[in-house]
C-alpha cells in the first residue's frame, strides 16, 4: 500500500467501484453471486484501505457508502424504521486488537479499563427483519439497500423458526437475524431439484436467499429454511442493558439464537473464541464466514453510534481465503465513469476455496509491464503476458489480482501486452499525462461508457432516486438517443408522451407505466441541495461530502456563487472552502473545476433550470450555537473529539478544522497551541471545555 501512487489508487478505485456494483447486483438482487464472499470482502477492504490512504480520492459513488442492493421487481417495498447496516471487517488477529483500541479511544477509556464484548458466529445467509406489534408478527422484510427492503411477510410465516406470536415483548419489536439453510437440507433440496428437473443451487446461501425471495409463498414453504435471531431494530421499550442480555431475552421469547454466542473480556478472549469456532466450522452443519464482535454494553453502543454504513461498536472477523494457479487467457479494458482505462485479467476458471474465479484486476499498464513509463522496474509491477501461468490471490488484505507469474511456464512466442492508446468504447485518444499511471479516454460525454455511467449515478438511490428509472432504463434510453444529459430526463414527458414516438408504445411499457415514470420524474423536480450536489458525480465528492458542502453553503444560490467565483489555491472563497472540516485541497479543486468547466457547467445549469432546489435544513435552529462555526483544539477531557464534533453538528454548528475570521467560537483544551494564538489575534471568542458544555446545556 505504501508503494501505491495516487494515480494507481485512482485507477484501482475506478475498477473496484465497477466490480463491487456488479457484485452487489448479482448477490442482493439476483441471488446469483458471480464472486465468493471472500472475494467480495477483499474488494471492499481494498477499497476502504485505499480511501483511508488517499481520503481525497474517494469517489462520489464509493462502494464504502453503499449497503446491500436494489429491490427486485415483484416485491412491495418496506421502509426500515431503523436502517439495517452492514458491518466493518477484520481479517487478521491484529485487526481485532485495533478494533478494541479504536473503541477505547472513541470512548476515552484507558487500556486497563474493563470492557466486555459479545462474540457470535457470522451466519452466511440472508438478513431479515421481523416486526412484531403487541406480540404478533405483522411484517417481515429483507435488508435491501439498508433503508428500504422487500416485503416477504407471507414467506417468512412459513419458516418454523420464526414464531407468529411472542409473549413478554415490547409493544413494538423488530427482531433481526439471518435466514439460512443447513448443509444437509441443502444437499437434499438439490437432490430433489435434480430429480424434478428444476434449478439446482450453487451453495446454501444462494438456496436460502432464492427460497425466501419467492413470489409464491408455497414454494418458500416447501424449502427447509431456518432462522437465527441476533439483533433488533425499532423498539418501544429496551430489551435489556446489554447485548448478551437482549439476546437471552429473545431466546426466552421463543427465537432460535446461536449457542456459540459468548461474552469476552477483551481481544485475547475474542480471538480464542474465533479460533475455536474456526476449528469447529466444518462440523457446524451450516455455513459461517467469520465471527462478529459487539460491544456488550448497550449504552456504550449508543455513545459509539454509526458511520455512514457501519456501526462503530461491531466488527466482523472474517475467515481467510486462499491462492490458486491458472492460465491468463486474455486482457480486457473497461472504461470507468471518469474515463480511466482499467485492465482486467480474464482467467481460465479455477476453483479457489470452493468458488470459481474467472477474472482479476491488473490495475494499469505499468503493473502489467512491471516497469514504469521510464522503463524502470516498479515494486508492485508484474511482467505479465497473455498465456502466462499466474497465481490468483484471494486473501482478505488485497483485492483479487495476479499475485505472481511462473516465467518457467511461459509459452513460446509470447509477446508483451500492448496497452491500447485509444478508447475501446468510443475510439477517442486515450491520454496518459506525464507522471500519471492511468490512461484516460479524452472523449468525455461523447464516450458512451462515461456518459452512461454518469447518468446511472445521477439516478442512483443517494442522488435523484427516480422510481422506475434505473440503470437498465438509462442504458436503453441513452442507446436510443432519448437522453444524453441529466436535463434530458426532465423533458421526457413533453418529448415522448405524444406524437409518433411515445414511451407507452415501447416494448415493456404501457400507458400506465409510462405515466408513472413521468410522474416519478416530476416528483423529483424538488430536490434537497445535498442530493443535487451528489448527483453531479464530481470526483472525490461522496454522500457525506455532499452533505457537508450543502450544510455549509445552505442554498444552491450560495454554493453556485461561491464555486463560480472561487480560484483554486487562492482567495477568501478558497480559504473558506478548505476550512470546512472534511474538505481538503484535492476535493476543493475538484468541485471548483467541475463547476467552472464549460461543458459540465452547461449541463448543470440546464438541469437546475428544471428544478426547485431545497435549502439545507438547519439542525436544532433554536440552539445557542446553531449556524456558528466552531473549532476544537487541545485536549478534551470530558468527551472525545469525535463525540464533541458530532454533538456540535447535531446542534446546528459548523465544525471547522482551522481558525479564520469566520470562526465564531474556539473551544480550547489543555495543550492548545497555534490555533488559540490565531484566535486571540482575530478576536475570536475562546472558551474552555466546561464553558462549552454549559453553553450547549451538557454541563
Amino acid at each position: 500500500m505504501n508503494a501505491l501512487s495516487e494515480d494507481q489508487a485512482v485507477a484501482e478505485l475506478d475498477w473496484l467501484a465497477m466490480a463491487l456494483n456488479r457484485a452487489n447486483t448479482a448477490y442482493h438482487r439476483d441471488d446469483a453471486p458471480d464472486i465468493s464472499d471472500a472475494d467480495y470482502d477483499a474488494l471492499k477492504r481494498r477499497n476502504l484501505e485505499i480511501e483511508a490512504r488517499f481520503p481525497k480520492l474517494k469517489r462520489a459513488d464509493s462502494p464504502s457508502e453503499q449497503i446491500g442492493g436494489a429491490i427486485a421487481e415483484g416485491f412491495s417495498k418496506v421502509q426500515h424504521a431503523v436502517r439495517m447496516l452492514s458491518l466493518g471487517n477484520a481479517f487478521e488477529d491484529a485487526d481485532v486488537a485495533d478494533f478494541d483500541v479504536r473503541i477505547r479511544k472513541y470512548l476515552g477509556l484507558a487500556a486497563e479499563a474493563p470492557l466486555t464484548y459479545t462474540a457470535e458466529p457470522k451466519i452466511d445467509g440472508l438478513s431479515l427483519s421481523l416486526r412484531y406489534e403487541q406480540g404478533t408478527l405483522v411484517q417481515a422484510a429483507t435488508r435491501g439497500d439498508g433503508a428500504v427492503g422487500e416485503n416477504v411477510t407471507a414467506n417468512a410465516r412459513t419458516i418454523d423458526d420464526i414464531p407468529q406470536q411472542i409473549a413478554d415483548a415490547p409493544d413494538v419489536l423488530e427482531v433481526r437475524g439471518e435466514v439460512y439453510m443447513s448443509h444437509a437440507d441443502f444437499a437434499a433440496l438439490n437432490k430433489r431439484q435434480t430429480a424434478s428437473g428444476g434449478k439446482t443451487f450453487a451453495n446454501p446461501r444462494n438456496a436460502a436467499a432464492g427460497s425466501l425471495r419467492q413470489l409464491d409463498a408455497g414454494i418458500t414453504k416447501s424449502r427447509p429454511l431456518r432462522f437465527f435471531a441476533y439483533a433488533w431494530g425499532a423498539l418501544s421499550a429496551p430489551l435489556a442493558d446489554t447485548q448478551s442480555g437482549a439476546i437471552a431475552r429473545l431466546a426466552a421469547m421463543g427465537f432460535v439464537t446461536n449457542d456459540l454466542t459468548v461474552t469476552c473480556d477483551g481481544p485475547a478472549a475474542m480471538l480464542a473464541h474465533y479460533h475455536m469456532i474456526e476449528e469447529r466450522r466444518a462440523a457446524l452443519g451450516y455455513d459461517i464466514d467469520g465471527v462478529v464482535y459487539k460491544v456488550d454494553d448497550l449504552e456504550l453502543q449508543r455513545r459509539l453510534g454509526f458511520r455512514s454504513t457501519t456501526p462503530r461498536w461491531a466488527v466482523a472477523h472474517k475467515f481467510p481465503a486462499e491462492l490458486a494457479w491458472t492460465t491468463l487467457e486474455s486482457i480486457d479494458i473497461q472504461v470507468g465513469r471518469t474515463g480511466a482505462l482499467s485492465p482486467v485479467a480474464r482467467l481460465k476458471p479455477v476453483t479457489v476455496g470452493g468458488v470459481v474465479v474467472s477474472n482479476a484486476t491488473l490495475h494499469n499498464e505499468d503493473y502489467i509491464a512491471g516497469r514504469d513509463g521510464d522503463g524502470q522496474p516498479i515494486r508492485e509491477g508484474r511482467d505479465i503476458q497473455i498465456g502466462d501461468w499466474v497465481q490468483v490471490y484471494r486473501a482478505g488484505d488485497v483485492i483479487p489480482k495476479i499475485k505472481d507469474v511462473d516465467l518457467s511456464r511461459r509459452p513460446d512466442g509470447a509477446v508483451p501486452y500492448q496497452f491500447p492508446v485509444t478508447c475501446p468504447e468510443c475510439g477517442s485518444e486515450a491520454i496518459r499525462e506525464e507522471g500519471d499511471a492511468v490512461r484516460r479516454c479524452a472523449g468525455g460525454m461523447i464516450c458512451p461508457a462515461q456518459a452512461v455511467e454518469k447518468l446511472k449515478h445521477f439516478v442512483s438511490r443517494a442522488a435523484f432516486d427516480i422510481e422506475g428509472l434505473g440503470a437498465k432504463q438509462v442504458e436503453q434510453f441513452y442507446s436510443d438517443g432519448w437522453i444524453s444529459t441529466p436535463a434530458d430526463i426532465f423533458t421526457l414527458r413533453e418529448r415522448y408522451s405524444t406524437g409518433m414516438q411515445q414511451l407507452k408504445n415501447r416494448e415493456g411499457w404501457g400507458e400506465k407505466s409510462a405515466n408513472n415514470l413521468f410522474d416519478a420524474i416530476d416528483d423529483k423536480r424538488k430536490i434537497p441541495l445535498h442530493r443535487l450536489i451528489f448527483s453531479f458525480g464530481i470526483r472525490h465528492v461522496g454522500e457525506s461530502a455532499a452533505s457537508t458542502l450543502a450544510n455549509h453553503y445552505t442554498s444552491w444560490a450560495a454554493f453556485e456563487a461561491a464555486m463560480t467565483g472561487a480560484s483554486v489555491g487562492d482567495g477568501e472563497i478558497w480559504e473558506d472552502l478548505i476550512g470546512i472540516d472534511g474538505v481538503g485541497a484535492v476535493m476543493a479543486t475538484s468541485v471548483i473545476t467541475a463547476m467552472q468547466q464549460e461543458a459540465e457547467r452547461a449541463s448543470i445549469d440546464a438541469l437546475v433550470g428544471h428544478l426547485q432546489v431545497e435549502d439545507a435544513e438547519a439542525v436544532a435552529t433554536d440552539s445557542p450555537v446553531a449556524g456558528k462555526t466552531v473549532v476544537f483544539t487541545g485536549t478534551l477531557e470530558k468527551m472525545t473529539r469525535a463525540e464533541a464534533k458530532a454533538r456540535a453538528e447535531s446542534l446546528g454548528a459548523k465544525v471547522s478544522g482551522s481558525v479564520s475570521a469566520k470562526t465564531d467560537i474556539l473551544i480550547a483544551g489543555p495543550g492548545a497551541g497555534s490555533k488559540a494564538t490565531k484566535a486571540e489575534a482575530l478576536g475570536v471568542q475562546t472558551m474552555d471545555e466546561d464553558a462549552w458544555l454549559a453553553l450547549i446545556g451538557d454541563a
